[in-house]
C-alpha cells in the first residue's frame, strides 16, 4: 500500500498505527442505578497473526467493555469522541428515550472528533443488549467498535439456573496486505453483497480458549456484531440449550445443535458440560466449518445446575401471548415493506434508451416507452434491438432459458443473449478479457457472459472459480462476487426499501403510530430484484415484535426480537408492539445496507391526541 492511503489522503481513512496504544483484554463494568460510565472512542494498535492493525476501540478494548447492570436501572454515559470520523453511540435492542437512542440528526447532533455527548440509557428488558456507531456504521463496526450489555432480571428465577455466563461477539474482518482493507471517506464500498471478512474473530480475537469443569452450566450470551456474515454457531461435543434470543428469554426453552444468527442477533444459550476434553466453538455452513476456538474441560462434580439443565421450561407470558395472536396471523398486514434491490453496475442505468420494454416477471406485458407492469407494479426493462434468441445468467452462464425471467441457483435476473450463438464470453469486470468458451475470469474469478464480440485468437488461462451463488436456502453464506462487490457502492448498487401501499421508498416512508398500537407487518424479500439477497431487519426502540410466520406457516416459537433475518424470496409477518414514544428509525442491518440508504424512520405518538 502506499504511504498516501497510508495516512489517510487519497479519499481513504489512515490504517497507521504509529504510536498508537496496543489494544486492551476487554473487560466487565458492574453498573448500578445512578452510576456514570465514561465512553472513548480511540484508535489502537491490535496485532491478528502477523498483521499490525489499526482499529477503533471503546475505552481501548476490541469488543468494548461488557456492561453489566440491573433490570430497570438507568446509568449517565459520557462518550468522548476522540476517533476517525464524527460519532453517535446507538443502544441497540433497549427501549430507552428516544433522544438517547444515537440516530444522527434525528434524535442527536453527532459527536465531532474531540467532542462530547451525555445521554441516559435505561434497561426496561432482561436480557443481551449491545451497542454500536450509527455514522459510518460500515467503517466503525470493522473496526472494532461494538460492545455487549448483559441485563440482570429483577425476577431471579427468569432464568434457569447457571454457574456462571459468559458474553461472546462473533465478526469478521477483511485484512489484506497487512491492514484492514480500506474505506472511502465519502462512503461504503462493497454495498453489492456487504463486506465479508476473511478472518474470523470471536470476542476479538482468533480463537477463543476457555476453562471450565465436568458438571458445569455455563450462560453463553451470543451476539452477530459482523457487518454482513451470517454466523450458524454450535457447541460440538457438549448439550446446549436456547433459552433467550433478542429481548429475553424463548416462549418454550429447546435443545439445539446450533443456533443461526444475522448481524445484530442475539442468543442466550446454556451449555452444560459433562465430560473432560476439548469443546469446540464453531460457525458451520453448507461448504465449511470454521473453528473458532474451545473450552478445555477438566474434572469436576455436577453442579446443582446441571441437576436441572434437562428441565425445559415455558414462558407464561408469551405462552399467553401465542394464544391470543391468532387473530393478528390470520387478519391483513397493516403495513407491507419490501425489499428490492437494482444494480446498474452489472445492468446498466434504468434510463438507457430502447425501443421497447418489457415486465421482467410478465413478459408479455410490453410498451414503447418506459413506466410500470400494471399486473405486479415492477419497472419495465429495455429490450435489447432485435428478438434475443435466450436468455442467460451473467453468474451461471450456463444457465438459459427462452424467456425472461431468474436464476434457478442464484436468483439473478437473466441477461438477454443476441441471437445466434455467442461469438465470444466477456468477463463483466475486465471487458478485456475474452474466450471463445464459457468459463471464469483469470483476474477476478467472475464468470464471463454471453458477449456478440469477436472471440479472441487464445484461450486465458483458468480462472478462480466461484461455487454456487447460493445452497437454496436464500443465504449468503460468503461472497461469492468479490471484485464486483469490492467496487460497488451506492451509485451503482441501490438497496430500497418500498411501503408497497404507497410506493414511497426508503426515508420517503412515512409510517405514524401511537403507544399501545400492534401494528401487523408483511416483510416481502422480493426476488424481482437485480440482486436477490438476506436482509436482517432491525427496528429501533419504539418498542419489540413477534414473528408471526415465515411464508405462510406460523411462527412455533415466540420470543421478542429487534431484528429478524428475511431470506431471499422470504415472506415474514411480524407484530409490532409500539411501546415508546418518538421518532424511530428501522433498516437493514447489512452494514453496507443501510449507510447507502436502506432505511427510514416512523413517528409514535405518546396518545391519540398528540397523533393528530
Amino acid at each position: 500500500m502506499n504511504q498516501s492511503n497510508t495516512n489517510g489522503q487519497d479519499g481513504l481513512f489512515t490504517t497507521e498505527t504509529a504510536g498508537l496504544p496496543e489494544v486492551a483484554s476487554p473487560g466487565v463494568l458492574r453498573l448500578r442505578d445512578g452510576d456514570r460510565l465514561d465512553l472513548r472512542i480511540g484508535p489502537v494498535r491490535k496485532r491478528l497473526d502477523s498483521a499490525e492493525l489499526r482499529m477503533l476501540a471503546y475505552n481501548g478494548s476490541v469488543p468494548g467493555p461488557n456492561l453489566h447492570v440491573d433490570q430497570g436501572s438507568e446509568i449517565t454515559v459520557q462518550v468522548r469522541n476522540d476517533g476517525d470520523v464524527e460519532a453517535t453511540v446507538h443502544w441497540h435492542g433497549l427501549r430507552l428515550e428516544n433522544r438517547y437512542d444515537g440516530v444522527p440528526d434525528e434524535t442527536q447532533v453527532p459527536i465531532p472528533v474531540g467532542g462530547t455527548y451525555t445521554c441516559k440509557v435505561r434497561f426496561p428488558d432482561a436480557g443481551f443488549y449491545w451497542y454500536h456507531p450509527h455514522i459510518r456504521e460500515d467503517f466503525g463496526l470493522e473496526m472494532g467498535l461494538y460492545g455487549t450489555i448483559v441485563v440482570e432480571p429483577s425476577d431471579p428465577g427468569y432464568w434457569p439456573a447457571a454457574d456462571r455466563q459468559l458474553t461472546l461477539t462473533l465478526d469478521d474482518l477483511l485484512v489484506e496486505d497487512g491492514h484492514i482493507a480500506p474505506f472511502r471517506k465519502s462512503g461504503p464500498t462493497f454495498v453489492a453483497m456487504g463486506r465479508y471478512g476473511n478472518v474470523m474473530l470471536i470476542n476479538g480475537e482468533t480463537e477463543f480458549s476457555g476453562q471450565a469443569s465436568a458438571g458445569e452450566v455455563v450462560r453463553l450470551y451470543v451476539v452477530n456484531t459482523a457487518n454482513t456474515r451470517i454466523f450458524n454457531f454450535a457447541i460440538r461435543g457438549a448439550r446446549a440449550k436456547l433459552v433467550g434470543g433478542d429481548s429475553g428469554r424463548y416462549e418454550r426453552e429447546t435443545f439445539i445443535d446450533e443456533v443461526l444468527l444475522a448481524p445484530s442477533e442475539r442468543a442466550v444459550v446454556d451449555v452444560l458440560f459433562d465430560t473432560p476434553g476439548q469443546i469446540r466453538l464453531e460457525h458451520r455452513t453448507p461448504d465449511h466449518t470454521y473453528d473458532l476456538g474451545a473450552f478445555t474441560v477438566t474434572e469436576g462434580a455436577a453442579s446443582d445446575a446441571a441437576g436441572s439443565f434437562g428441565v425445559l421450561r415455558t414462558d407464561p407470558e408469551l405462552a399467553a401471548e401465542h394464544q391470543s395472536i391468532g387473530h393478528d396471523i390470520e387478519r391483513p398486514p397493516d403495513k407491507i415493506l419490501a425489499f428490492y434491490s437494482l444494480m446498474p453496475l452489472l445492468y446498466g442505468a434504468d434510463d438507457t434508451p430502447a425501443s421497447a420494454y418489457a415486465c421482467p416477471m410478465h413478459p408479455e406485458v410490453t410498451a414503447a416507452e418506459p413506466g410500470t407492469c400494471p399486473q405486479c407494479g415492477m419497472k419495465l426493462l429495455a429490450v435489447p434491438a432485435g428478438a434475443p434468441a435466450s436468455y442467460a445468467c451473467p453468474m451461471h452462464p450456463e444457465v438459459t432459458a427462452a424467456e425472461p425471467g431468474t436464476c434457478p441457483r442464484c436468483g439473478m435476473k437473466l441477461l438477454a443473449v443476441p441471437a445466434g450463438a455467442p461469438a465470444s464470453y466477456v468477463c463483466p469486470m475486465h471487458p478485456d478479457v475474452t474466450a471463445a468458451e464459457p468459463g471464469t475470469c483469470p483476474q477476478c474469478g467472475m464468470k464471463l457472459v454471453a458477449s456478440d464480440a469477436p472471440p479472441p485468437a487464445a484461450e486465458p488461462g483458468p480462472g478462480a472459480a466461484h461455487s454456487a451463488h447460493g445452497h437454496g436456502d436464500g443465504l449468503e453464506w460468503e461472497d461469492e462476487m468479490l471484485e464486483i462487490n469490492r467496487v460497488s457502492d451506492s451509485s451503482n448498487m441501490i438497496w430500497q426499501l418500498i411501503d408497497r401501499k404507497t410506493g414511497a421508498v426508503n426515508g420517503a416512508i412515512s409510517w405514524s403510530f401511537t403507544v399501545g398500537d400492534r401494528v401487523k407487518i408483511r416483510l416481502v424479500n422480493e426476488m424481482d430484484s437485480d440482486h436477490p439477497m438476506h436482509h436482517p431487519f432491525h427496528v429501533h426502540g419504539a418498542g419489540r415484535f413477534l414473528i408471526l410466520s415465515r411464508d405462510s406457516e406460523p411462527e412455533a416459537n415466540l420470543v421478542w426480537k429487534d431484528t429478524v433475518l428475511l431470506r431471499a424470496g422470504e415472506t415474514v409477518d411480524i407484530l409490532l408492539d409500539v411501546s415508546n414514544p418518538g421518532l424511530w428509525m428501522a433498516h437493514c442491518h447489512i452494514a453496507e445496507h443501510n449507510q447507502s440508504g436502506m432505511m427510514f424512520s416512523f413517528n409514535v405518538a405518546r396518545d391519540r391526541e398528540q397523533a393528530r
